[in-house]
């Protein structure tokens, strides 16, 4: 059966599941009175949608308020245990790997290095990554005590550009660590132990970024943002409707010095090559500085900083303060771009690197931005830190999966779509087999 407008009754009912779960989570609890207005639904729909979302087991009870003169009204929430999801942070050192409820409550996690493989290497080799992912993925479903058969999904976020193919799935194009086009869809399904209808979502990483910090973080009640994942290299996600999926922007690899610095993507000039943690480091070391022998990332940009702001109070070290005072311009000119460009309501700065610079070197970055951009858009846009930590990009992953669930009204597809081998390995396998 059609309505008129072209939408069968099975859409209907989906669209108005969907509104009912989305309104539920982002403002619930609430009453069944206070979702007629929030969803624009009649009380009958909301009736029989809750209805059907309760003994679903999706939807529950939590507490009564008063009403004016009646009897207390029922609250209804989304059930925590009603479903789960995983997020995982593919990042420069580390895989990162949480289990959440539908509540975003952790309830298993795993950080497994990436010591062999990664941005010293310049590359990150694929199969190390999928055996990572394989065994951290049946970790945190075995440590909570969780069956595969609850997931929603896996999201994952991944450095580069993510597009998606009816062969392959997504397919990541990594360009700085060495991916060119690797079906990740693909491998994963083939390695990681999980039923066939469990989904995948794979996104950049600075996208899941900011997917989390406008539903949850420093983004929430801003109409548009561009969330900025400041790690060893930099990447921007610019979000223009607070409920829908941003864009991912390839913003480290915005031309800042012609014939400049080499980038590790190849290029030359890049802000990357200026104002990631890995080019930031190699500076300060190319101009005197002395990061600790064997140092990881982290631990290295921890030494550069207690030697620029000395918490004894002694004497700074000189190079590393300009150095530092160089990268914040790189990256003021670098947010006066997005500025100009994106004009939005706010900017959030998130990863690893741009928190533990912190609110004292965003100051810097700040005045800088503000000098470099139009004065109106300038003016009108608020730099800040993001709120929910290195976690972020984790979180914003595993809403990946939920934001599908939602969309298709609470029901979980009954088998993901096969992707069919490649003519090439097709035609191998049928020669070594004949």
């Amino acid at each position: 059966m059609h309505a008129k407008s072209g939408r069968t009754v099975r859409d209907l009912r989906r669209e108005n599941r969907t509104a009912v779960l989305r309104r539920l989570y982002f403002d619930g609890p609430m009453s069944r009175l206070m979702l007629g207005p929030a969803t624009g639904l009649s009380s009958g729909s909301i009736s029989n949608v809750v209805a059907e979302l309760v003994a679903e087991g999706l939807v529950e009870e939590a507490g009564s308020v008063d009403s004016a003169g009646g009897r207390p009204r029922t609250l209804l929430r989304i059930a925590p245990d009603s479903g789960c999801m995983i997020g995982v942070d593919i990042g420069e050192t580390r895989v990162r790997i949480e289990l959440f409820d539908l509540a975003l409550t952790e309830l298993a996690r795993t950080e497994l290095p990436l010591a062999s493989s990664g941005p010293r290497t310049g590359r990150y080799e694929v199969g190390l990554v999928t055996r990572l992912l394989q065994d951290g993925i049946a970790e945190v479903l075995r440590t909570a005590g969780v069956s595969s058969e609850r997931l929603l999904g896996v999201g994952i976020g991944v450095p580069g550009i993510v597009e998606r193919t009816p062969e392959d799935g997504a397919v990541v194009h990594g360009q700085t660590i060495g991916w060119d086009a690797v079906p990740l869809e693909r491998l994963l399904r083939e390695q990681v132990d999980l039923p066939p209808e469990v989904p995948y979502r794979i996104e950049n990483g600075a996208k899941t970024l900011g997917q989390a910090e406008m539903w949850f973080g420093a983004g929430r009640g801003a109409r548009s943002a561009v969330a900025v994942l400041f790690g060893s290299g930099v990447g921007a996600c610019v979000v223009t409707d607070p409920l829908g999926p941003g864009r991912a922007l390839e913003w480290g690899h915005l031309t800042v010095r012609v014939r400049g610095r080499r980038c590790r993507c190849g290029a030359q000039g890049c802000l990357e090559a200026y104002a990631g943690a890995e080019a930031l480091l190699e500076r300060w070391r190319e101009a005197g500085g002395e990061p600790p022998a064997g140092a990881d990332e982290e631990t290295a940009l921890t030494a550069m900083l207690a030697a620029a702001y000395p918490a004894d109070g002694g004497p700074a070290d000189a190079v590393a303060l300009t150095v530092l005072d160089e990268t914040a311009e790189y990256l003021g000119a670098g947010l006066a771009d997005l500025i100009n460009l994106f004009q939005p309501e706010r900017i959030l700065v998130g990863g690893w690197a741009g928190l533990q610079l912190g609110s004292r070197f965003l100051g810097s970055v700040t005045a800088y931005a503000r000098s470099y951009a139009l004065r109106h858009p300038g003016g009108r846009t608020e730099i800040a830190l993001g709120t929910l930590g290195p976690e972020a990009v984790t979180v914003g992953a595993g809403l990946l999966p939920l934001v599908d669930f939602f969309a298709q009204g609470g029901r979980r597809p009954e088998r993901a779509p096969s992707i069919p081998a490649p003519a090439w390995q097709t035609a191998l396998r049928d020669r070594v087999t004949t």
